[in-house]
């Protein structure tokens, strides 16, 4: 148990003795008795009991505290008791007796207290120590632990808390674990702020926990420490704006405060340009919150501004810590000193002695050791120092520091491995031979220990032809190196240039190449012979003499001359020098033939000499082929011949014969085709070459060969015309084309032809949807042609045009209109004429057998009205019947045939007439339905007659006239006697089917009721209008001349017939009657009227 490792022995428990004379006791006070006892213990040596009572007057009172581990009682004044010695026990009494200054017990009052009755309490922490570092807002707490107090072990827990502002706020809470060691340990603590301590005082306080887990009573916290602090400046005596120019991390939040005097009033505080909402701290200052601070060369201002006129600022500086150095390398330019290079990497973005980027240097083999600042904001630094003997291994360590943090980076190295030497120097070329020359170069450095390595670069010619040899050295201090460069061509420009390096294994750089130098080689004889062609001039006297120059790889130098030099048969030999850069001579021989022997010559010497023979060997007729087009080339072939023992030679001109430059190329006796090539070949342009054959007495011709490098479509378009053009064919005729217009072989005409003139831009034969009409003409020899079955006087449009393997050329257009066909146009004429003739045979026919038919259909039979003895007319004294006028007198039943009619009789007034022209209804007569009125289906032409009957008075006006109604076959029966005026009227059943003129009608309504019915019984009406009578009638009722206001309208007309009931009588004294149209009456009516 835990009682045994306490080296005391706990006192005994008090045993408590029962006294009987309490109960006897006379002076007692309830509210004296002892009551709450609690026990603790801070050290698990002495025990601490304290207990209370009813009554807070203490005066003159005193207490006994007795246990039963004590033989004697303890007295006291104070409500505590103390245990100096704690032994185990399972249970004690203690009894506490109040007693008054008689020294009579007043109270008293017994407990039972036991192990776990007592709890354990550490002692109070006692702060030994409190400090604050202003640039860092770091708060450093120190106390003692206390352990030396308890005999054992134990763990601690350690609670401080943080408060400030006034009131005091609690701002942290943190936790501190440690172990107690039974000695007194000085304990330490940190803690950053996220407020300035300036701004305002911070208190800390602290308490304990000790983990003792054998003990069986309670374990509580201590009592909190007293309060220590560190005070702030917002004292009312002070006025700033705190942390000043602090340096945080990019995207950091910070706290400001802004500290004023006393007196004076805060307006606003703001970051750049925002202003920061603040919280109160103290009566003299306030804090704002600035969220994710952003970075900037020259920091971000934090103002706090005062009563409008006083400002107090601070500055922000928000960067990076600085980045591990890049690309860091060390080497030697000359194996006397080692420069290291790094790299910054990111920006911090501080800047300045205070807040940039610090570098520390060091070599741990040797232990240097250097700091380095650059105050400018550079990229790349490095640092130079010496060599040091007899080293040659280095271990260098760069460290890079600022106000936010540090890194840093390591290198080892072997110095002979890190080798860069700098560019050679003194470079120079010396001639040995014509390909041979000799170079040097110094190069600075102490190259003693390693060996180098030198590469040497050259160049040849404008095609900057490349080669690179590298050379072995051994190194030297401070020295002049050389080589030697062979096989190079004679007279040929080169360029050079050298670099050097550590050789391998040490490689590690090539230095900077030195700079490019130029040099000409030495001249030399031309290694090879010319290549050589002749020719005779047409009248076989003179030889013209050709030669290729030598390419400049063969020349070996400069070409002053060439030497020429031929023997006739009879002995003699002759020299000629031809100044370069002639490459050919002109021999007069005649008709002899000789050797030729030529040769190139320089400074250095001459080239082997070069043979030819000019004669020629007679050959028939040589045939001509067709070379094929390679594109870059011309492809020939010929046949080998056994007798030519010194090569092919092809021969050709650059443009039109013969005023252009010769060429030829030469083949080996084996060779029997080959593709001819030059530079000045071009596409559409014929060549013609000739193949000759090099035998022991001369060249002999084999062949021609016509060819193009590219055939292409013809440049011209072919010259044609029309040679004859009959009804339904043309004949055309062209001319050859020649060939600079053909550029490539000719492989026939095209011609297309459609209707169409010169104007239209594409005949309709051509256009798209239309059938294009064409001809391929691939005969060459052909040049006329005849297109059949044409279109008689039609226009044709052709186009003819020339086509090669290259494509088709342009057009050339015409036009021609072929002859009028006499014989069709008769049968075009006739063909119709006899298709009309037939026609109207056969309708002739079909209609004289129909004719009854038709009659009754179109022309049935009308009533003639001259029968009608009330309608005769009273002739004048010659006994003609010329007086048409209707009078209007009164008629006797006698001589009036009624017709009756079933139809109701409609009033003259509510009868339109209209004229059938406008209406257009059908021909059958049919009265339309949704008509007010009467309509007729046919209108008779007008008979313009003159009336010659005198006029009659207005009572003659009022007459009837008589009608008949025809619409009934029946007449009406004949009344006996004569009846009244009224009477004969109103059996009329026949009227004029015409508007009577207004006076009329209103002298009609005012007629007699007999009257009325009279015209309601009218079923007969003419179908005329009086807008179409003829007004040019005197007698007309529209006529000038006519004054009569009965005017007679005409005769009354047939329903079905364009005839009038009653026609003028033909004499020579009546006017002709005018037909305005053609009837089907006039086509059928041949019976007189009766």
């Amino acid at each position: 148990m835990w009682i045994n490792r306490i080296p005391c022995c706990l006192l005994a428990v008090v045993h408590l003795c029962v006294l009987n004379q309490l109960a006897q006791c006379q002076e007692t006070d309830p509210s004296h008795t002892p009551q709450n006892l609690t026990c603790v213990t801070h050290d698990f040596k002495t025990v601490i009991c304290t207990w209370t009572t009813a009554s807070t007057a203490s005066h003159g009172v005193e207490y006994s505290f007795c246990h039963s581990g004590r033989t004697s009682c303890l007295t006291t004044k104070e409500k505590t008791a103390q245990i100096d010695k704690l032994i185990s026990f399972a249970s004690n009494q203690i009894k506490i007796s109040t007693v008054s200054q008689s020294g009579k017990v007043i109270a008293e009052n017994t407990f039972e207290l036991t192990d776990k009755d007592i709890a354990f309490v550490p002692p109070t922490p006692v702060i030994h120590n409190l400090t604050a570092n202003f640039l860092t807002d770091i708060l450093t707490l120190e106390w003692y632990d206390g352990g030396s107090a308890f005999p054992m072990e134990m763990e601690a827990t350690w609670q401080i808390q943080i408060l400030r502002k006034d009131p005091m706020e609690e701002v942290a809470l943190e936790t501190y674990h440690s172990n107690l060691t039974r000695e007194d340990s000085l304990l330490r603590w940190s803690w950053k702020s996220d407020l300035d301590f300036q701004c305002t005082t911070h208190y800390v306080k602290i308490r304990c926990f000790f983990r003792e887990d054998t003990y069986p009573g309670d374990k509580k916290w201590s009592e909190w420490s007293q309060l220590a602090n560190i005070p702030g400046n917002d004292t009312g005596s002070y006025r700033a704006v705190f942390p000043e120019d602090r340096v945080v991390p990019v995207g950091s939040n910070m706290t400001f405060c802004c500290v004023w005097k006393e007196g004076e009033h805060l307006d606003y505080l703001t970051y750049d340009i925002q202003v920061l909402n603040y919280s109160r701290l103290s009566n003299w200052s306030v804090s704002g919150h600035v969220q994710n601070a952003i970075p900037g060369g020259s920091g971000k201002n934090v103002v706090c501004r005062l009563d409008g006129i006083k400002y107090e600022g601070s500055v922000l500086f928000a960067g990076y810590p600085p980045d591990v150095p890049q690309n860091f390398s060390c080497e030697t330019r000359d194996l006397k000193k080692i420069t290291c290079s790094w790299k910054r990497g990111r920006s911090t973005w501080l800047f300045g002695p205070k807040r940039g980027t610090y570098y520390r240097f060091s070599e741990s083999v040797s232990g240097i050791n250097v700091t380095l600042f650059h105050i400018k904001s550079n990229v790349e630094y490095n640092y130079t120092m010496q060599v040091l003997n007899n080293q040659t291994v280095y271990n260098f360590t760069v460290q890079a520091f600022n106000q936010l943090g540090r890194s840093a980076t390591s290198l080892l190295i072997d110095i002979h491995r890190k080798v860069h030497p700098r560019p050679p120097s003194r470079f120079t070329v010396r001639n040995e031979s014509p390909t041979n020359v000799t170079l040097s170069w110094h190069l600075d450095g102490n190259f003693k220990q390693i060996k180098l390595q030198c590469q040497v670069e050259v160049i040849c010619g404008e095609k900057q032809k490349k080669k690179t040899l590298n050379v072995l050295l051994d190194g030297a201090e401070n020295s002049i190196y050389t080589t030697s460069v062979s096989k190079l061509r004679p007279y040929t420009t080169y360029t050079f240039k050298v670099r050097c390096s550590a050789a391998p294994p040490l490689f590690w750089k090539w230095s900077d190449w030195v700079e490019k130098t130029r040099h000409t080689t030495l001249q030399a004889p031309p290694t090879r012979s010319l290549d050589l062609w002749r020719e005779r001039s047409l009248d076989g006297e003179t030889v013209n003499l050709f030669w290729k120059p030598l390419p400049v790889s063969d020349t070996n130098g400069l070409i002053e001359a060439y030497e020429v030099s031929w023997s006739l048969p009879e002995g003699s030999t002759y020299n000629r020098s031809v100044s370069a850069p002639a490459s050919n001579i002109s021999i007069k021989l005649g008709e002899n033939d000789c050797a030729f022997s030529v040769v190139a010559k320089n400074k250095a010497g001459h080239s082997p000499p070069s043979q030819i023979n000019s004669a020629d060997i007679p050959v028939s007729d040589a045939p001509t082929e067709i070379g094929v087009a390679k594109g870059d080339g011309i492809y020939v072939a010929w046949e080998l011949d056994p007798n030519v023992t010194c090569g092919y030679t092809v021969r050709w001109r650059e443009g039109p014969e013969p005023s252009a430059a010769v060429s030829w190329e030469t083949f080996p006796s084996g060779v029997s085709d080959a593709v001819i090539k030059s530079d000045l070949f071009q596409p559409g342009i014929r060549y013609r070459f000739s193949v000759h054959g090099c035998k022991d007495n001369g060249y002999q011709l084999l062949k021609y060969i016509n060819g193009y490098t590219q055939e292409l479509q013809p440049s011209a378009a072919p010259v044609f015309k029309v040679e004859r053009a009959t009804s339904d064919s043309i004949v055309i005729r062209w001319e050859n084309m020649s060939v600079e217009d053909c550029r490539g072989f000719l492989k026939g005409y095209l011609l297309h032809f459609g209707k169409g003139d010169e104007s239209t831009t594409k005949p309709k034969a051509f256009e798209p949807g239309h059938s294009e009409t064409y001809m391929n003409i691939t005969d060459l020899k052909q040049n006329t042609l005849k297109i059949s079955s044409l279109q008689g006087k039609t226009n044709y449009h052709l186009n003819l045009r020339a086509y090669t393997a290259g494509g088709v050329g342009p057009p050339s257009s015409l036009s021609v209109v072929t002859k009028e066909n006499s014989v069709g146009l008769i049968i075009a004429i006739l063909v119709p004429v006899i298709i009309v003739i037939v026609l109207g045979v056969v309708t002739s026919i079909l209609c004289y057998r129909k004719r009854e038919w038709i009659k009754e259909t179109f022309y049935p039979d009308i009533p003639n009205p001259e029968n009608c003895k009330a309608l005769e007319f009273p002739k004048d004294p010659e006994g003609n019947p010329n007086s048409k006028t209707l009078e209007m007198n009164p008629c006797t039943p006698n001589n009036i045939e009624v017709v009756e009619t079933h139809s109701p009789c409609l009033k003259i007034e509510d009868t339109a007439i209209t004229s059938p022209v406008a209406d257009e209804l059908p021909e059958d007569g049919v009265d339309s339905d949704t008509e007010s009125h009467i309509v007729v289906s046919y209108c008779p032409p007008i008979i313009e007659e003159e009336i010659s009957n005198p006029p009659i008075d207005e009572s003659a006006g009022s007459s009837q006239v008589v009608y008949i109604d025809i619409q009934t076959m029946y007449p009406a029966p004949v009344k006996l006697k004569e009846e009244p005026e009224v009477d004969c009227v109103a059996a009329a059943g026949y009227k004029p089917q015409m508007q009577l003129p207004v006076n009329s009608l209103i002298k009609m309504e005012n007629s007699s009721s007999v009257e009325e019915d009279l015209d309601k019984a009218a079923g007969y009406r003419p179908q005329v209008t009086t807008s179409s009578w003829n007004t040019d009638c005197p007698d007309s009722p529209a006529s000038t001349g006519s004054n009569n206001e009965n005017t007679s309208f005409g005769s009354p007309c047939s329903i079905n017939s364009r005839q009038f009931l009653i026609p003028p009588k033909e004499d020579e004294d009546s006017p002709k009657a005018t037909n305005t149209g053609w009837s089907f009456a006039n086509f059928f009516h041949n019976k007189p009227n009766a």
